[in-house]
């Protein structure tokens, strides 16, 4: 397809692309410009596309082979660290080594137990008590409906400003161990602050609860840092110059450069926050093999992710299905390379905590029957950055009204439950997140 002057982006006098701060008008022609674009650029290093992606495909292949052989010695594929460890400050250094290699891990013993089985207890009598099934309308979002999902009802709990949710958000072992996540990351390059480690914004998500017996279909894999933004807006091809200029050894996932202040198009899709890492609390049992998280542990994966749709095999107006509001897929068709390395966690208890990079690929596999309860709360690490004071502002103006935050659907559920979470219970850790210290 033959990109019109209409459809054109702008050439951006940082990056040199053609790029698009909204969603074009012209979907499949802005793709075809971009991909054309890329190529060029990537051609100007003296390789050709083939050539940088077949250097990926290396590194990624002794990745993969790393990961099956620690499974065949019996060993946890996922970085497992003490609570304790972190609190002292005593985590090794292959510890260390082996958390950036692998992109994710389990905190043991982040809450006690007894204090995460109560907030358990505390979430069904927060929702019993507004007669929430009651009221419930269902799924009101379709945000992995191409990845093959199939939650019992309700799975997925549109619930925010509990209790049970805010203390663990604002808890002083959840602002120890989102500084410590935080602190793997380059925060500070090239003569700029990206984010602050130190101050968490408080993303709010929601609950999980399957119970015992349930039957899932699971969640495909998929990422969930954007879609078609990564290649189109100039602060991403900013973050991404390294790769879209064919230099792959010189392209760190760790590294935040420009992603910060990103813009992304909107969707349901859409976070609208920076998270150094996805995470969830454990507030169940849960075995490894009873419908829980899966990762390619790789960070760098994202290289390959980011150049796939520049090979021959894919038109000239796709990006491997990539598609405005809807998650980003990972499948046999184009990434069959990477899937061989998908990780379950290790089993959890409650108060152990989960967390994999933001840009990692992952899934949720599943079950039938489940054995015991698979209860989670999601809470992320998102940093204090402009992205995040920016949606900070829409988080404090939610939690005040008891409204579902911004990046959900308009639920409301909680806005006339008076046992919800109140301002007046907040600390400093919570009152600093909300943007309401100053």
């Amino acid at each position: 397809m033959t990109p019109t002057a209409i459809a054109s982006g702008a050439i951006s006098p940082i990056t040199g692309l053609p790029h698009w701060e909204t969603i074009p008008d012209d979907i499949p022609a802005a793709i075809a410009e971009i991909k054309s674009a890329i190529r060029a650029r990537i051609e100007e290093s003296g390789r050709t596309v083939a050539e940088v992606i077949a250097e990926i495909e290396t590194f990624l292949a002794a990745e993969v082979a790393d990961i099956k052989a620690a499974r065949e010695r019996g060993e946890e594929v996922w970085p497992v660290i003490d609570y304790a460890d972190i609190a002292a400050g005593t985590v090794s250094e292959a510890q260390l080594a082996l958390l950036k290699r692998r992109g994710c891990a389990v905190i043991r013993g982040h809450f006690e137990r007894a204090e995460a089985e109560r907030w358990d207890g505390d979430i069904v009598e927060y929702v019993d008590s507004n007669k929430f099934f009651e009221n419930y309308s269902g799924p009101a979002d379709d945000f992995f409906g191409s990845l093959g999902a199939e939650m019992s009802k309700p799975e997925i709990y549109p619930i925010y400003w509990s209790s049970a949710q805010m203390e663990a958000r604002t808890h002083p072992r959840m602002a120890t161990v989102q500084l410590f996540l935080n602190s793997q990351w380059i925060a500070e390059s090239e003569g700029r602050q990206w984010f602050e480690p130190e101050v968490d914004t408080l993303y709010p998500d929601r609950i999980r609860r399957r119970p015992p017996g349930a039957n899932s279909g699971g969640l495909g894999t998929h990422l969930d840092p954007g879609t078609l933004d990564l290649w189109m807006t100039e602060g991403y091809q900013q973050h991404f110059r390294h790769l879209f200029s064919g230099d792959v050894a010189a392209y760190d996932p760790w590294n935040a450069a420009y992603r910060t202040d990103a813009h992304q198009y909107p969707g349901s899709t859409m976070c609208s926050a920076f998270r150094t890492f996805q995470g969830w609390t454990a507030l169940s049992e849960m075995d490894n093999d009873q419908g829980v998280l899966h990762t390619v542990p790789i960070p760098k994966a994202m290289a390959y992710l980011m150049l796939r749709p520049l090979l021959d095999d894919v038109a000239d107006d796709e990006m491997c299905g990539v598609a405005i509001n809807r998650t980003f897929p990972v499948n046999q068709r184009y990434h069959e390379v990477l899937l061989e390395a998908v990780s379950s966690i290790p089993d959890v208890v409650p108060g152990d905590s989960v967390w994999w990079h933001c840009d990692m690929i992952h899934s949720v596999a599943p079950v039938t029957d489940q054995q015991g309860w698979g209860n989670v709360m999601y809470i992320p690490a998102a940093p204090l950055c402009t992205k995040n004071v920016n949606y900070q502002t829409k988080v404090r103006e939610a939690f005040l009204a008891g409204n579902s935050p911004y990046d959900f659907p308009e639920e409301n559920y909680e806005a006339s439950w008076s046992n919800r979470y109140s301002v007046d219970q907040l600390n400093e850790i919570g009152r600093r997140g909300l943007g309401l210290d100053a």
